[in-house]
């Protein structure tokens, strides 16, 4: 039986419902609120979803392939699999990025800036990197110590050479599909500096989290991030002016190593918050038969398939060639907004529940509803 730790799938499914509320809003809110202070400090908050959901699938990762180290490295069933759904994320991040829904039209109308657009890297891209890194370096790292410090070592060096990197022009002298990976312009909002050290420093909590509670010391260990992340949010914000005095260094937010620790602190807070939630409530990690789950641990686990699907329904090309943004996009209120999220947000809920049950009850009507629905859109992505 699969080891699940509530806490993080609850971190990871408010990340995931929180991420419906961003895209709406940006999507669909009259530009004019969004000179407002209001939404400055909306902005604030909702920039803390993508560093939690990046922190949060490295966590996952290394939790969930301690036990499977030896069978990877084997290279058989189960070492394909894990390559298998590194290669899912990476696939439906580009495919959410295609220019047009039309094979025809994809080589023949699309723009470089299409292309760029094609390319860039989006939080899902930036996921699948970051995965690969810790699966193949997890491969062939055999000490567990070892490990450790090169996830802390390479979190620290990717914040920490940010501010000097972000600024160079990498499509000059690279390619634009690796170009994207490193530059945060073009369209790429999630370059791997400094965007990758919160899956790295996700992956360090995890190792320490699961050394600690096997020495019965997990609360401590919860207490200790609960100080280390309050201090990273104080110090963050407190030096956060501080690289404006070096030469070559960033002056883009973005790239500010000191803004990278003011948010990791807050995912660590946030990440204490669920666990003592946790805790508090006694959640299962799956309900007793016949009892009902939690929505948002609904959501947690259907969390690529949500995050495609509301993508796909407000900026999908399916209203004659229009998407619901394009059509709507930047009439709506306040008011209009939030009901959109609600509404969006309730169908993302029940629709993860429907294909969690399904997959759960059903294994071989879900999988052959996963191979018609692709065949579907590839069909329809080759004949149009």
């Amino acid at each position: 039986m699969k080891q699940r730790f509530v806490f993080i799938d609850l971190l990871r499914g408010w990340a995931t419902i929180v991420m419906i509320e961003v895209h709406v809003f940006n999507a669909f809110l009259t530009p004019s609120f969004k000179e407002t202070p209001w939404f400055g400090i909306l902005t604030y908050f909702n920039g803390l979803v993508a560093p939690s959901f990046i922190f949060v699938s490295g966590f996952v990762f290394l939790a969930a392939s301690q036990r499977k180290l030896e069978e990877f490295r084997k290279y058989g069933s189960v070492f394909w699999k894990q390559v298998q759904r590194i290669g899912l994320i990476w696939l439906i991040g580009y495919l959410l990025h295609l220019p047009h829904f039309s094979l025809n039209k994809t080589l023949h109308e699309t723009t470089e800036a299409d292309w760029l657009r094609f390319f860039q890297a989006d939080v899902l891209h930036c996921i699948a990197l970051g995965l690969l890194i810790l699966f193949v370096f997890r491969l062939f790292i055999r000490s567990d110590v070892a490990y450790k410090n090169f996830l802390l070592g390479t979190g620290i060096a990717l914040i920490a050479f940010a501010p000097f990197v972000w600024d160079i022009d990498f499509y000059r002298m690279l390619p634009s599909p690796i170009a994207a990976y490193l530059s945060g312009e073009r369209y790429s909002q999630f370059p791997v500096f400094p965007w990758l050290g919160f899956m790295m420093f996700g992956g360090f909590c995890a190792v320490q989290y699961m050394s600690a509670r096997e020495l019965g010391r997990e609360k401590n260990f919860v207490m200790r991030l609960a100080i280390g992340g309050f201090a990273c949010l104080v110090g963050g914000r407190f030096f956060s002016g501080v690289l404006g005095d070096i030469p070559f260094a960033s002056l883009d937010i973005r790239a500010n190593t000191f803004f990278f620790l003011e948010r990791f602190g807050i995912v660590l807070l946030l990440l204490v918050g669920c666990w003592m939630f946790a805790e508090w409530r006694k959640t299962p990690a799956r309900p007793p038969s016949g009892g009902e789950r939690s929505f948002v641990l609904d959501v947690s686990r259907e969390s690529l398939f949500v995050y495609a699907a509301h993508l796909m329904t407000i900026y999908g090309l399916f209203l004659s060639g229009k998407s619901f943004s394009g059509i709507y996009g930047g009439t709506f209120g306040i008011v209009a907004c939030s009901a959109a999220t609600l509404v969006l947000t309730g169908s993302m809920i029940l629709a993860a529940k429907t294909w969690g049950w399904l997959k759960h009850r059903h294994v071989p009507l879900a999988r052959g509803f996963s191979f018609a629905t692709a065949f579907v859109f590839l069909y329809l992505f080759v004949t149009q």
